[in-house]
């Protein structure tokens, strides 16, 4: 079934946790510097201070094609352009995908940040599909000592490319018991703490709404991350 939207079964990383019991539905748009009527917008607000930008998961994968960066450009000028169009058109597809996953009895998951973050809990839609477990990577801190709906589930992303940036969302882990995820370079050779917290494996699914609180969830790098050495990618 196609979205305008979300993608469901299409990539590597939420298919793993798709089955009898869950089914993820993902939203992947352009995150960095997408120009419309000669304004620069951002839609991964602190890519630059944390550098990941450079190795952007948005080049992971099937990302590497041209025609799937074209559809991501796509959803993200109609972020751009029309915040309500863009809104009514992503409901539509919340809908669809809903009633799917009820008919088939799975739990509805939606992850709207593949590439991005978008602060979706100012929007009000997070609320409007209760029964979808909602959840999301982030780099923005403050988002960890906020408010969220009870069906919106973060997890902190840390990188070394600014110490204060850092030391900020370990704080916040720890103030807040939200989970920080870690991406390292080596995937065999992944420690068993990170920051005094204990590491979990975040590549077996993508379900982060599952993991035990107070955990550092560990990934490793895919795409241009490979070769990453702005302290974005932790060697271990």
């Amino acid at each position: 079934m196609s979205y305008n939207l979300l993608s469901v079964g299409a990539d590597a990383k939420t298919i793993k946790g798709n089955g009898d019991e869950y089914i993820t539905a993902i939203q992947y748009m352009a995150s960095y510097k997408t120009v419309w009527e000669g304004k620069v917008h951002n839609l991964c607000a602190m890519a630059e201070k944390a550098k990941c930008h450079e190795g952007c998961l948005v080049t992971a994968g099937r990302g590497q094609m041209s025609t799937v960066q074209a559809g991501r450009l796509r959803k993200a000028l109609m972020y751009i352009k029309d915040r309500g169009s863009y809104l009514n058109v992503l409901r539509s597809d919340l809908t669809t995908f809903v009633r799917r996953a009820d008919k088939n009895g799975q739990q509805p998951c939606v992850r709207p940040n593949g590439t991005t973050d978008i602060m979706f809990e100012n929007y009000g839609i997070i609320e409007e599909y209760p029964t979808v477990q909602w959840y999301d990577y982030t780099k923005i801190v403050k988002r960890a000592y906020a408010k969220l709906p009870s069906n919106y589930h973060l997890t902190l992303s840390y990188s070394e490319a600014d110490p204060a940036y850092a030391a900020s969302v370990i704080k916040a882990s720890q103030d807040t018991g939200t989970n920080m995820a870690v991406v390292f370079r080596d995937k065999n050779n992944i420690p068993s703490t990170f920051a005094g917290m204990p590491v979990i494996n975040g590549d077996k699914d993508d379900l982060r709404f599952l993991d035990p609180k107070g955990s550092v969830v560990a990934l490793y790098a895919k795409g241009r991350a490979v070769r990453d050495t702005t302290g974005f990618v932790i060697n271990n």
